[in-house]
């Protein structure tokens, strides 16, 4: 089994405040982690624009993304169980320097292809770890205080991380010179401090001398965690929307191309999410499940009524209901996965949700992409609308009359 890092008495202060510090530390490095995967977002109608890409090709570059992330989840996201979780995430944000770096050197689709396919590997092998390590430094800084703190930390970095990217981006790219360039040099900087953050947080799991014989990530099939497991999968079917092909609908069916706009639009989506993390932590899980259902079916619902109507009001207030309701699902997902599973076995839990969750994030975008290649973006919307209330409900199906 995986042994931690043995836990200080309550008297050792000086180990308890590193732990504490390395908390806020791994924090800060998730949410520049998960911020510069979504540089990008903004910035796609200037690659269409410079290039010719088609809706169809932001699409397929949004998916070499998501492929790298579920390959790496899927191959490494497990790991850091056996060797640590620092010997994973350094080199993970290394990869996202590296990528950051290939975004600098041009703008032409097999740059941006290799770009984002390093950028979802790092990030696939940052989200399940990143998540473990700060359950674990919590449980050593506070070790009878409830894991609420690690809940609403460990979503929000991520949820919040998606959306502060976005809008930097968007920001830096009309009111800095080198719009296709300075956003990239920004964060690698910031990638920099976040690898100094990670080098300088005390490790909570200690290497084995012998390690278990590697095998891929494996996914449980158990009936209570399959339901949280399908809840992942359609939150990050929503924050996808936001992330890929949004930003073209609002720049070519709403007719608004402001950077500021698209970024601001994703940064309003995961801002409203990483808030429901925050304020529901006195919810029950089956109060949290409930509202996240509910909020993020209404949400679909406004949100395609703001594109038939052609209103951008409308289309915002549906993706902020919709995000109240995805990050609400989320964070139940999260807390619940971490909670069943055993402290050896915790970074294969995450890895395992993360897994399911990018496959949301990937499958219905690529499906979305696709469809506007056939139907009109309202028609391809109102597809994917009807597929997540069927999700949606599945969800509901799959937890029901499962513990609070």
């Amino acid at each position: 089994m995986t042994v931690l890092a043995p836990a200080p008495r309550l008297t050792d202060a000086s180990v308890k405040t590193r732990h504490g510090a390395g908390f806020w530390m791994i924090a800060a490095a998730f949410l520049i982690a998960m911020a510069f995967s979504t540089v990008p977002t903004p910035l796609y109608p200037l690659y269409v624009a410079r290039d010719g890409f088609s809706t169809f090709t932001v699409t397929v570059v949004f998916a070499v993304y998501a492929v790298g992330v579920v390959i790496s989840l899927l191959l490494a996201g497990h790991v850091s169980d056996w060797v640590g979780r620092k010997k994973i995430l350094i080199p993970a944000l290394g990869l996202e320097l590296v990528a950051a770096v290939l975004f600098l050197t041009g703008t032409s689709l097999p740059v941006l292809l290799g770009a984002r396919f390093l950028t979802g590997l790092g990030v696939g092998m940052i989200t399940a770890t990143a998540t473990a390590y700060l359950h674990e430094l919590h449980a050593v800084h506070r070790p009878e205080a409830s894991k609420q703190r690690f809940e609403v930390v460990s979503t929000a970095v991520n949820t919040g991380g998606l959306g502060a990217g976005s809008l930097l981006a968007g920001l830096i790219s009309t009111y800095v010179e080198g719009p296709l360039r300075t956003p990239y040099i920004v964060f690698a900087v910031l990638l920099l401090v976040a690898v100094a953050a990670v080098a300088l947080t005390p490790e909570t799991v200690r290497e084995r001398l012998v390690k278990p014989a590697y095998r891929p990530q494996r996914i449980s099939a158990d009936r209570t965690v399959a339901g949280y497991l399908a809840a992942g999968f359609a939150a990050f079917a929503v924050f996808g929307l936001f992330t890929s092909v949004a930003p073209g609908f609002v720049a070519g069916t709403l007719h608004h191309s402001s950077r500021v706009l698209a970024g601001g639009l994703v940064f309003a989506v995961f801002g409203a999410a990483a808030a429901a993390q925050a304020l529901t932590g006195r919810l029950s899980a089956t109060a949290k499940l409930t509202l996240g259902l509910t909020a993020q079916g209404a949400g679909v619902l406004v949100l395609l009524t703001g594109m038939y109507l052609a209103s951008l009001p409308v289309f915002v207030l549906g993706g902020m209901i919709a995000g109240i309701g995805a990050g609400t699902l989320f964070k139940t997902a999260v807390g619940t996965v971490a909670v069943l599973a055993a402290p050896s076995r915790r970074g294969e839990a995450l890895a395992g949700l993360f897994l399911i969750a990018y496959l949301g994030l990937t499958v219905p975008v690529i499906g979305l992409g696709l469809a506007t290649q056939a139907f009109t973006p309202l028609a391809a919307m109102t597809g994917f609308v009807a597929l997540m209330l069927a999700l949606l409900g599945t969800v509901a199906a799959m937890t029901a009359r499962r513990p609070a």
